[in-house]
């Protein structure tokens, strides 16, 4: 499993995000991991322009989801866990056509994508500065 790993300004993130495009070629679910106030959602967001949506994509905290025009399916777990997004039936989600970002993700929840066999990447967010934060991109492919 190839990885990469760098640290990356926010002015760098579009050219990062365009350089990582292909790696998710595959794996049209990812782990965001990272601490509050990371970069999660600004990696959304970005994201969301690279792949020529023109919504504002907000982080979806109390809503659990929210989906940008069929294309990107955007996730919160942090208030009810990898059991909440089991229960509310959003595990279904996954296997509709587009992207999905799937916010403070956790071990658990890799072990359950596992199971069922999902191809996903992980990307992990740790704040470096106000400026930077280094992203770690690996890839589970079964």
């Amino acid at each position: 499993m190839k990885e990469i790993k760098r640290v990356v300004s926010l002015k760098e993130l579009d050219a990062f995000i365009e350089e990582i495009v292909d790696y998710l070629a595959d794996c049209r679910v990812v782990l965001l991991k990272g601490d509050l106030a990371s970069g999660k959602t600004t990696f959304v967001q970005k994201f969301s322009k690279h792949i020529g949506l023109s919504e504002d994509v907000t982080s979806p905290t109390f809503s659990k989801q929210q989906v940008y025009e069929g294309k990107l399916y955007h996730y919160d777990i942090y208030q009810d866990g990898v059991d909440g997004f089991i229960k509310q039936g959003l595990i279904e989600e996954l296997d509709k056509d587009g992207y999905h970002m799937i916010e403070w993700a956790d071990i658990k929840l890799a072990k359950i994508l596992d199971g069922y066999f999902y191809n996903y990447v992980t990307i992990e967010i740790q704040k470096i500065d106000d400026k930077n934060r280094e992203y770690k991109v690996s890839k589970c492919i079964h």
